[in-house]
């Protein structure tokens, strides 16, 4: 994550920190973090062009722009053009959610007690997760790349600070994209509050690891 801390801000015109992202860059716009963050994590002084985006904020968009996927404590660069409706990033630029655990303490954290994967039904498979996220923004053209060179479970295509505003969405396959939202309307494993977990005794192993493979199918290798 500090590797960004002296990037220039261009060519990005917005930076969304995650959780304890925020403390890495002074100049971050948006602050996104779950309902149990922590207070005492919290920056004290918030600029007047910044703000803090919380649960009650996102979920209702998340859902409405295709569901949840899981990033941790991250840092995403967009580079974005204006429409009369919104703001619309051209590009999506993550760091520092390479979704990789191990015995010991994670770049994620850094110092500390790790962040370990959860035993959930719903993550078998990170790299589906992200395969989704990225078909999902190409469908509004959008591209996701991951800025960071260490091992990763996301499926984006790498880039650097330098060469991201200038990524293009990859050419995937509508076909397997179409037939895993189907699969989705299917299954009907919508839960509006976000809280899956709270419902997970009712999601079939082998229908979502079906389904992750559909996602998987739809695009390159990495």
């Amino acid at each position: 994550m500090i590797a960004c801390r002296d990037w220039p801000r261009l060519p990005f015109d917005r930076i969304v920190a995650i959780n304890n992202a925020w403390a890495v860059r002074s100049d971050w716009d948006d602050l996104i973090h779950p309902d149990d963050f922590p207070a005492a994590r919290m920056p004290v002084d918030i600029g007047p062009k910044q703000r803090i985006v919380r649960a009650a904020d996102y979920v209702p968009l998340q859902n409405t722009l295709g569901g949840f996927v899981y990033a941790g404590g991250t840092m995403a660069f967009t580079a974005s053009y204006w429409t009369l409706a919104a703001l619309k990033p051209r590009v999506i630029a993550v760091l520092g959610c390479d979704m990789v655990y191990s015995n010991t303490t994670t770049h994620f954290y850094g110092k500390g007690t790790a962040d370990p994967l959860r035993k959930d039904v719903t993550l078998r498979s990170l790299e589906a997760k992200s395969a989704r996220l990225m078909a999902m923004a190409a469908r509004q053209g959008c591209a996701m790349v991951n800025l960071s060179t260490d091992e990763s479970r996301l499926v984006f295509p790498r880039s650097t600070a330098g060469e991201a505003a200038d990524a293009k969405p990859l050419s995937l396959d509508q076909a397997a994209i179409d037939a895993a939202l189907a699969e989705e309307e299917r299954l009907g494993y919508y839960v509006p509050s976000g809280k899956y977990w709270k419902e997970e005794s009712r999601f079939d192993k082998a229908a979502i690891d079906a389904l992750d493979a559909l996602w998987l199918k739809a695009v390159p290798a990495p």
